[in-house]
């Protein structure tokens, strides 16, 4: 399917409309919370809250017998708030590090909830659960009820960060000065997480358990090689996730036997590539080329270092010298003489070579600067 038989379906395809609109929220959502989870060093909190709300799916449907999306969904936020403030207990009243407390907690609520689910095959109605949905998410099972609840939850967390983007700004930089000012550092605390767990409960039905936690990462992660400012990176996770989730329904509708939710995570993981690539401040690639720009100024600062202290011997500046006498300096090539000629900084004339007025007066400023660092 080509682009344009795609559009021309997604304003014909109801489903299709509610699909896409749903994950484009919910990317939206996840990068901008994500945002507050990657600069607080707390990355592996999505995965943890993700595997803990596993076990709440599967008791919300064992009490009821059937499969109710309300309560499902109030049983994996129940489970995922206790996962959540548990971890934050062990870190705080035990000596356990913050990746322990994460890994134990995952790595129990996950065992409990497929425990749970084994039971649940074994159950004569276990046809009726489809509770392994929840495990790679299946974005087609979204219904409009649940995009208005993705959009009103997401309204609502956009509302509380603006309303409290001061407190919440100050607690990621120094929760200690934030302390000192007389904000309750606790509630905020405990404000955004619950935000962040909400996000994830949410997300479960369209990327599922396993999934969701690179979705909460993947935007954020990307946003940040492109800015220090925390509101164009707040903005630029939401804009990468929700492309995310637009361009992975897009391509596994495209492509018959691909599942919406792996493919839109792949989509936000390779704006993470890119970011790491070719973002202008943190990229690899510009990285590189900075450190080649580098290379090449210390290697034109050595070469007119050495011209400089072999004009100074001379009263006339100007006069020429054999380019042959730069050939024990070890940093010297022909390449460097034309580039320094090229930004008039020297003369070449043959064999011989000799320092322009402005590259002589470059030089000795350089020169000074140098032993002045040295000293």
């Amino acid at each position: 399917m080509d682009i344009t038989s795609y559009i021309q379906l997604l304003f014909e395809d109801y489903t299709l409309q509610v699909i896409t609109i749903g994950t484009a929220i919910l990317g939206a959502s996840c990068g901008m919370l994500g945002s507050f989870t990657v600069l607080r060093k707390q990355s592996l909190l999505g995965d943890a809250i993700s595997h803990a709300a596993l076990p709440g799916i599967a008791l919300a449907f064992l009490i009821l017998g059937t499969k109710n999306s309300l309560a499902i969904l109030l049983g994996a936020l129940l489970s995922g708030l206790i996962g959540t403030f548990w971890i934050r207990g062990m870190i705080k009243n035990t000596r356990l590090k913050s990746d322990t407390a994460l890994g134990l907690v995952l790595s129990l609520f996950f065992g409990v909830g497929m425990l749970l689910l084994t039971y649940i095959q074994k159950q004569p109605n276990s046809n009726q659960s489809g509770l392994d949905k929840y495990l790679f998410g299946q974005a087609a099972t979204l219904l409009l009820s649940d995009v208005w609840l993705l959009g009103i939850i997401t309204t609502i967390s956009l509302l509380v960060i603006l309303f409290f983007w001061k407190e919440l700004k100050l607690l990621l930089f120094d929760a200690e000065y934030t302390r000192t000012l007389g904000f309750n550092t606790r509630f905020l605390d405990i404000l955004i997480t619950s935000f962040i767990v909400l996000a994830i409960v949410l997300g479960l039905q369209t990327v599922g358990v396993v999934l969701m936690s690179t979705m909460l990462l993947a935007p954020a992660a990307a946003a940040r090689q492109w800015t220090n400012k925390l509101s164009v990176m707040v903005f630029l996770a939401a804009l990468f996730g929700a492309f995310s989730g637009v361009l992975g329904t897009a391509i596994s509708t495209s492509t018959r036997g691909l599942s919406t939710g792996p493919v839109i995570v792949l989509v936000a993981s390779l704006f993470v590539l890119i970011s790491f690539v070719f973002s202008p401040e943190r990229g690899i690639l510009f990285k590189q080329l900075r450190k080649a720009k580098n290379r090449k100024d210390l290697k034109l600062f050595k070469t007119l270092s050495l011209m400089y202290e072999i004009a100074q011997t001379h009263e006339n500046t100007s006069h020429p010298h054999q380019i042959a006498i730069l050939n024990n300096f070890q940093g010297y090539s022909i390449r460097t003489l034309k580039e320094l000629e090229e930004q008039e900084l020297i003369k070449l004339e043959g064999k011989l070579w000799s320092m322009t007025k402005e590259g002589y007066q470059k030089a000795a400023q350089l020169f000074n600067q140098n032993v002045e660092r040295n000293d």
